[in-house]
């Protein structure tokens, strides 16, 4: 099976974050396999009940690829035409996973050894995977994390605060609006004073921003609602408690602010002559807070596309994207001996 073969194989298989079950299962069968004609080791690592990553090493894994198994929805099935492999997870990151495996089959062909495959789960969502496997190191020096970064490595990558605001009121019936608490208009004015925070900059990543990402609540059209809730997430760029600090000021007592998830901004380390860059998204590389290594981010296909209806891979970059991952591998290595 070719890379892009691989590739459409892994994009038909649905594994929306917490459904992640039937590709997992696919590629442990695909890398056994594989290590059973050269001689690995592979075994599933328990993320959570029922979720699991999957861990291929051979000899002793001193540099480790990795990737995430699970996409956001909607689900959409592969298609192809002559420039690129389409389909949710085309670049985010089935298409990467591939490039990963062909890779590892290439060096493993030339006699080369001492590296892991490690394809989590979650990532889309709580990063429940790379928590687990931050757990269950396995001695590996360098972790190269592929990510969409156009098969640029990159320099730094923003951080993740995602809050939930919520907002109490009082039900009463909307002909008498004055017996009641809008908890949905308090909510809607929290927001708006959070809208108007001065967000920082940082030289190298740019500016930090928000997202409101979802707004929920109310009870009937006729009823004045007495529960709303909004979820945020913050592209940071730096430490975190200003942006926090400045979020409750805003809010003030018109709703609660609540943290539900904090990943700091990460610097990465780098190969000499290959081109890099700088992305404004988050990846799991801090949650496995050192366990697998020195982390890299590396891998093909554009950011820009992921999470949309137009996601694709174009089919040169993902097998120049073998190409590249066997020759990091290569040139990690020589720096563990």
């Amino acid at each position: 099976m070719n890379v892009y073969e691989l590739t459409r194989a892994l994009v038909d298989i649905e594994s929306i974050s917490d459904n992640e079950a039937a590709v997992a299962s696919y590629l442990l069968k695909h890398l056994q396999k594989l290590a059973a004609a050269t001689g690995g080791k592979v075994e599933p690592m328990e993320a959570e009940p029922g979720r699991a990553n999957v861990l291929a090493w051979w000899g002793e894994p001193r540099v480790t690829l990795s990737s995430h198994m699970d996409t956001v929805p909607p689900f959409f099935p592969s298609r192809e035409d002559d420039e690129f492999i389409w389909g949710r997870g085309a670049c985010d990151a089935k298409g990467i996973i591939a490039a990963m495996i062909a890779a590892a089959e290439k060096l493993l062909g030339e006699g080369t050894r001492n590296f892991a495959l490690l394809f989590v789960v979650g990532e889309e969502r709580n990063s429940a995977g790379a928590m687990a496997a931050a757990r269950q190191p396995r001695g590996s020096r360098f972790l190269v994390n592929g990510e969409p970064t156009e098969s640029k490595l990159a320099l730094a990558s923003k951080g993740t605060l995602r809050l939930e605001l919520t907002a109490r009121g009082r039900m009463a019936h909307s002909a008498y609006p004055e017996l009641g608490e809008s908890a949905i208009e308090k909510l809607l004015d929290a927001l708006e004073a959070i809208r108007r925070v001065a967000l920082p900059k940082d030289e190298l990543l740019g500016a930090c921003t928000l997202n409101i990402g979802t707004i929920s609540g109310g009870r009937a059209p006729n009823v004045i609602p007495d529960a709303a809730k909004a979820e945020l997430l913050v592209r940071l760029v730096g430490d975190p408690a200003p942006v926090r600090e400045a979020f409750a000021r805003a809010a003030g007592t018109r709703a609660e602010l609540k943290e539900v998830l904090y990943i700091p901004v990460i610097r990465f380390a780098s190969v000499d002559s290959l081109p890099t860059t700088v992305v404004s998204y988050t990846t799991d590389v801090p949650v496995f807070e050192g366990h697998w290594g020195e982390p890299l981010l590396l891998g093909p296909g554009s950011i820009r596309v992921a999470h949309t209806v137009e996601e694709r891979i174009s089919k040169r970059e993902l097998a120049e994207a073998v190409e590249l991952y066997v020759e990091v591998v290569k040139r990690l290595l020589a720096r563990t001996n």
